[in-house]
C-alpha cells in the first residue's frame, strides 16, 4: 500500500479539496478562517499550502462566517457547502450559534473549531474551559447537542474515518446538517502515513430515498376520500428540487398550496395554486383555506408553530394530517399518516397512484381577492403628513416595485420575517429566509453567502436595526471581496416587533423602544455613517420614492448599498387582513387590566389548540 506523511491539518485539507459534486465542483467550496493558536500553526500552514486547491476566506467574527456558509449551503439547495475554522476558547464558543442554527434548518456546515492539547502536557493552555469532574471535557463539548454529527480529532489517523462519516452526514438528505470535528490543536501537526487511496477523488451523491409503497396507497386513499383538502409546502421541497413536481401535483389534483417560511417561493407567488403564507404570519386566503380543510398534507415542513397558528389554525374537527418527508422524526409528528421519502420521488408516486383524481373544492377567486389587498396595503401613501413614518409595507412595496425575477428576498428575525412571508410576491426561487432559528445577526453574513452561491442574482437583504446592531461586521468582508448586494436597513429605533408583541399580552412598553429603556440619553445611531466606515455606499432614503430610486441604482454597484429608512415601530405587516393567533404564554395573575384581558383572550384561544390525532 502506497502511503504519504502528512500532518493531520495537511491530510484534512487534502482530503476536503478532493471531494465532489456530481457536477464535479468541489462539495466543500472553501473554508472561512480567523486563525489563533489553536489552529494558525496546523490548519492554518496546511490551508496555505492547498491555496486555491481549497480557498481561504477571512472574516470578522466565528459566528457569521459560518453564517455566511450556511446560507452559501441553503441557496444552493444543500449540494454544495462551506467550512468553517476557529481557535479554541471563545472562538469555538461563538460558532455554537451558528451550528443551531444549520442544525434546526438541517443545512450542511463543517465546523472545525480547535481543541485543547490531547497529549494533556501544557494543560491548562490560553483559553481552556476545564471541568473539574471530567478530565476528557473541553469548550467543544458545547457542539455536541447542535451537531449532526460530532468527534474529537485527538490522533491523526482519526482522520480515516471521521472525515467520511462527516460527509455521509451533510450529503445525507434526512440526517444533514452541521458536522463539528473538534480539532486538538498538537493533533494537527503531528505527522502519519496515510495511504495515498484516501485522497483519490471522490463523487458524493445525494440521494432520493423512495417512499413505501403501501405509505403511497394509504395517502392516496386519504386524498380521495377528502372533500377540502390543503398541502403545506416546506423547505423540503425546495432541498428536493420538488417545485415542478409540487406545481404539476397540485395542478392536477385541485389542491391548493399554503406555503411554510422555508417553503416560500417553491410555487412563484403567481402560480394559481398558490394560496399564500400560511399561519401565524398567514395570508387570509391561505389561513381560510387551512381553517376548513379536513385534510393536511405537510410536504417536507417541520410543522412549526408560527405554521400551525399553534397547532389552533387547521379547525375542522375530523381533520386528518398526512407528513411527506424524508426524515422519519418528521414524517411521524402529531399523529400523521407518514410517507418517508424524498419530497419529488413521493409526489410523483402519490400522483401516480391518484390517477385523474381532482379534489377542486377551493375559491380560486380568493387568492386573488388577498393579491389585491397586498397591492393596495403595500402601496404608497399619497400626501403623508410631516413626520409621517412609513410602514414596513410600504417598505417592502417599494423594493417589490423595483425587484425583477432575479430578485431574492431575504432576512432571518424582527418585523421582516413575518411581513416579507406575508407581503412579499416572490417568483419562483426569490425568497430566502432563516426562520427555523430566526437568528438575528444571520443578515448581512446570509446575503453575502446567497450572492455567493447565485452571482447572477439581486440580493435585497431587509435588516431591522437592532438586527444589524448583533451582527453587521461581514459587510467590510463583502466590501473587501466585492460581493455586491443592497441592505435595506429599516429603522424603528428599537425591537418594534417584540415591542408589539409585549403590547400584545397586555404589557407595557418596556424595554425594547429605546424610548422605554433604561437609559440616560435615547442614541441617535448614524446608521449611514456607520455602513460607510466599513466600505459600503450608504445613504439615507427621504421616503419611499426615494427608496425605490435608491434600489434601481444599488444594481450597478460592485460593492454593497446599504439604504437606511426609518419606519413606523408600532404597526404589524398583518393589519390589513392575515396572521393567525400564536401561543404565547400570558402571566395568569397579574395587576395590570390589560394583562388580565390578555390572559382571558389566551385561554379562549387555547381552546381551539389541538395537540395531536
Amino acid at each position: 500500500m502506497s502511503t504519504i506523511r502528512l500532518t493531520a491539518a495537511q491530510a484534512m485539507v487534502r482530503y476536503l479539496s478532493a471531494q465532489l459534486t456530481e457536477d464535479g465542483e468541489r462539495f466543500i467550496d472553501g473554508v472561512w478562517a480567523i486563525f489563533g493558536h489553536g489552529n494558525v500553526a496546523g490548519l492554518g500552514e496546511a490551508l496555505e499550502h492547498a491555496g486555491n486547491a481549497l480557498p481561504t476566506w477571512r472574516g470578522q467574527n466565528e459566528q457569521t462566517m459560518a453564517h455566511t456558509a450556511i446560507a452559501y449551503a441553503k441557496a444552493n439547495k444543500r449540494t454544495r457547502a462551506m467550512a468553517v475554522t476557529s481557535s479554541i476558547g471563545p472562538g469555538a464558543t461563538n460558532l455554537v450559534t451558528a451550528a443551531a442554527l444549520a442544525h434546526v434548518n438541517r443545512l450542511p456546515v463543517l465546523l472545525i473549531p480547535g481543541d485543547v492539547f490531547a497529549n494533556r502536557a501544557p494543560d491548562p493552555v490560553l483559553q481552556q474551559v476545564e471541568d473539574f469532574d471530567d478530565g476528557t471535557v473541553s469548550a467543544n463539548d458545547c457542539f455536541r447537542p447542535v451537531s449532526r454529527y460530532f468527534d474529537r480529532i485527538s490522533r491523526p489517523e482519526h482522520l480515516l474515518t471521521a472525515l467520511p462519516r462527516a460527509f455521509r452526514v451533510m450529503t445525507d438528505p434526512a440526517n444533514c446538517g452541521p458536522v463539528t470535528l473538534s480539532f486538538c490543536q498538537d493533533t494537527q501537526a503531528e505527522a502519519f502515513d496515510y495511504p495515498e487511496s484516501f485522497f483519490e477523488p471522490t463523487v458524493w451523491r445525494i440521494r432520493r430515498p423512495e417512499p413505501d409503497t403501501r405509505d403511497v396507497a394509504d395517502v392516496a386513499a386519504l386524498i380521495k376520500e377528502a372533500k377540502n383538502p390543503v398541502i403545506v409546502c416546506g423547505g423540503g421541497v425546495i432541498y428536493s428540487q420538488a417545485e415542478e413536481a409540487l406545481g404539476d401535483f397540485a395542478t392536477r389534483h385541485g389542491i391548493p398550496v399554503i406555503e411554510t417560511q422555508a417553503g416560500k417561493s417553491a410555487l412563484a407567488q403567481s402560480h394559481p395554486m398558490n394560496f399564500g403564507a400560511a399561519g401565524v404570519d398567514g395570508a387570509e386566503s391561505a389561513n381560510v383555506v387551512a381553517e376548513g380543510a379536513d385534510l393536511v398534507i405537510g410536504v417536507g415542513t417541520r410543522f412549526q408553530d408560527f405554521t400551525t397558528g399553534s397547532w389552533a389554525l387547521f379547525k375542522q374537527p375530523q381533520r386528518k394530517l398526512v407528513s411527506i418527508n424524508v426524515q422519519g422524526y418528521d414524517a411521524g409528528k402529531h399523529g400523521a399518516v407518514g410517507v418517508v421519502g424524498d419530497a419529488k420521488a413521493s409526489l410523483e408516486k402519490i400522483s401516480a397512484a391518484l390517477g385523474d383524481h381532482k379534489a377542486g373544492a377551493f375559491d380560486p377567486q380568493s387568492r386573488l381577492d388577498w393579491l389585491a389587498k397586498v397591492d393596495a396595503h403595500c402601496s404608497a401613501r399619497a400626501d403623508t403628513p410631516e413626520g409621517y413614518l412609513p410602514l414596513d409595507a410600504e417598505v417592502i412595496g417599494a423594493v417589490q416595485r423595483t425587484s425583477t425575477d432575479k430578485t431574492i428576498a431575504m432576512c432571518a428575525a424582527g418585523t421582516m420575517p413575518g411581513a416579507l412571508k406575508l407581503l412579499w410576491q416572490a417568483p419562483q426561487g426569490g425568497y430566502h429566509m432563516e426562520y427555523g432559528y430566526s437568528c438575528m445577526g444571520y443578515e448581512i453574513a446570509g446575503a453575502m453567502g446567497i450572492k455567493l452561491a447565485q452571482p447572477e442574482r439581486d440580493v435585497v437583504c431587509f435588516v431591522g436595526d437592532g438586527s444589524y446592531m448583533m451582527a453587521n461586521s461581514e459587510l467590510a468582508t463583502a466590501v473587501m471581496r466585492r460581493v455586491p448586494f443592497t441592505v435595506v436597513l429599516t429603522d424603528n429605533r428599537g425591537y418594534g416587533c417584540i415591542n408589539r408583541l409585549q403590547m400584545g399580552c397586555g404589557g407595557e412598553q418596556f424595554n425594547n423602544l429605546y424610548k422605554d429603556c433604561n437609559v440616560v440619553e435615547q442614541p441617535d445611531l448614524d446608521f449611514v455613517a456607520h455602513a460607510a466606515s466599513m466600505g459600503a455606499h450608504a445613504v439615507k432614503a427621504k421616503d419611499i420614492a426615494d427608496l425605490e430610486a435608491q434600489i434601481l441604482e444599488a444594481r450597478d454597484r460592485s460593492i454593497p448599498t446599504v439604504i437606511v429608512i426609518d419606519t413606523d415601530p408600532m404597526h404589524g405587516p398583518g393589519e390589513n387582513g392575515g396572521g393567525h393567533w400564536w401561543d404565547v404564554a400570558v402571566p395568569e395573575v397579574s395587576d395590570r387590566k390589560g394583562v388580565n384581558q390578555a390572559r382571558e383572550n389566551y385561554m379562549e384561544a387555547l381552546k381551539h389548540q389541538r395537540l395531536a390525532n
